[in-house]
């Protein structure tokens, strides 16, 4: 990826750790569907190989302003550095047998531009309707009148939550991360 989508402004807030989801380890993938950018639906809880599912609070598109103050908000910028930095190793991930999710809660069709923008090796997953929200109780915030989840990262086996990064900063680093979790459990 270009190094200029993969590069954080400087001075940008750390987000810390509210604790919101400590309840996450250990627990199941809930029986939900959500739309995939190839035009299906995937239910994560079926998949029983090594999952490893980034959530982040939206992307930009270009021409179009991301809310005021974005870059004031710890830990709300850098979806699409996180984004590349998936895409950079996704090889690496697929060589630790981990196949990769991106998940937000924009709706599809805003997903597949920016897919198909950055050439990303996966797909991306809309929760427009939040059912990890309710299913998982994922942490979220609010700007204006938008909701949106907080980043974070999870990592599944067989249907079970066995790791959760949070939170997630820098996010352009989130991947090198994983794979040495990943790394580390072998």
């Amino acid at each position: 990826m270009s190094s200029q989508l993969s590069t954080l402004p400087v001075g940008l807030p750390a987000p810390i750790d509210d604790g919101l989801a400590t309840h996450l380890e250990g627990m199941l993938l809930p029986k939900v569907s959500l739309k995939s950018t190839r035009g299906y639906l995937v239910n994560l809880s079926e998949i029983k190989q090594r999952l490893v599912i980034y959530v982040y609070p939206l992307t930009g598109h270009p021409g179009v302003a991301l809310p005021v103050g974005w870059d004031e908000i710890p830990g709300a910028r850098g979806c699409t550095p996180q984004a590349c930095d998936f895409s950079d190793h996704h090889q690496a991930l697929q060589h630790l047998n981990a196949t990769v999710f991106g998940l937000s809660s924009q709706h599809t069709d805003y997903q597949l531009e920016l897919k198909s923008r950055l050439h990303l090796p996966f797909d991306l997953l809309s929760d427009s309707d939040f059912l990890l929200l309710d299913t998982l109780k994922l942490p979220v915030f609010r700007v204006k009148k938008l909701l949106l989840y907080k980043r974070l990262t999870l990592i599944a086996e067989h249907g079970v939550i066995k790791k959760v990064f949070y939170p997630v900063f820098p996010p352009n680093q989130n991947a090198a991360q994983v794979i040495d979790w990943l790394k580390n459990q072998s």
